[in-house]
């Protein structure tokens, strides 16, 4: 008796996680595994793993996984992770007016709305655009950029503004690390190279997990900034899994196989994320 009355503060959150968390979920769950349109269909009929199947032998749905690895590596894992790593570690040098501008213009581009990001990278990319402009004034060759190298540009989108997430984890974790370790190393006649790999990676290596799993599973999701800078395009040379997700759910109608793309790109970020928790495991 005493053991339900203490679980029941928590009941109204477990409802409400149940009604709005579990609820859609198990919805979607249930539809990937139907045949449901959002027209012309009177009924949704139950076809088991039919949507997985067309997915494994789509073209689209294989090339968008491709895409997706892809992006994440370039802009999550080696981007605003590298990137964010290099201006924590900068910051704690620099002068207090440095770190105050460095921080406000880093900071800003995550609080935008990824909406309008996407907007912005695609003005800056645009074939008449900010980077061309620069380029022309500078002498050097203009490029088309969103139609030749479109997922190197949204993979640069991505990490202009997610940076500022990494360099604050990685800051609280490098202003973590006590004085008296990396004076002692230095005393021990160890150079600054020496110290980062053998003391700071090594003591900050719990952040470093957290942070690349975080990273990895907001850029798995990313939609909106890669709509406003290519749709996916040109033809399907930057369509990710959730852009391809909602190409065939809202554009096609089809909202079965939609919902069976939404499950298996949530198995991707499962696997990233068992992969980063047994590393972190295996290193304590």
């Amino acid at each position: 008796m005493s053991r339900a009355v203490r679980w029941l503060p928590l009941a109204p959150a477990t409802a409400l996680m149940l009604l709005f968390l579990a609820g859609p979920v198990a919805y979607c769950a249930y539809l990937a595994f139907t045949d449901t349109q959002l027209t012309g269909q009177a009924s949704a009929s139950f076809i088991g793993f039919a949507n997985f199947r067309r997915a494994f032998a789509d073209d689209g749905f294989r090339n968008a996984v491709v895409l997706t690895l892809v992006f994440t590596m370039l802009s999550s894992i080696v981007g605003q992770n590298s990137l964010g790593l290099a201006l924590a570690a900068l910051m704690r040098r620099a002068s207090k007016p440095v770190r105050t501008l460095t921080g406000t213009v880093v900071i800003a581009a995550w609080v935008l709305p990824e909406i309008v990001a996407g907007f912005l990278l695609y003005v800056f990319f645009n074939r008449r655009g900010t980077l061309n402009a620069l380029l022309d004034w500078l002498h050097l060759p203009q490029q088309n950029w969103l139609f030749t190298l479109p997922i190197l540009a949204v993979s640069f989108a991505n990490v202009w503004r997610g940076t500022a997430f990494s360099m604050l984890v990685y800051s609280a974790a490098l202003a973590g690390i006590p004085q008296d370790v990396t004076e002692a190393a230095e005393v021990d006649g160890a150079s600054g190279l020496r110290r980062w790999w053998h003391i700071t990676l090594p003591m900050i290596r719990r952040s470093i997990g957290t942070n690349l799993m975080l990273n990895t599973l907001q850029t798995l999701s990313v939609f909106g900034l890669i709509w406003a800078m290519t749709r996916g395009g040109p033809g399907n040379r930057s369509q990710t899994l959730p852009v391809f997700m909602y190409d065939q759910a809202f554009l096609k109608s089809l909202i079965g196989y939609g919902t069976a793309v939404a499950l298996l790109l949530l198995l991707v970020g499962a696997v990233f994320s068992t992969v980063y928790l047994r590393l972190m495991r295996e290193e304590t």
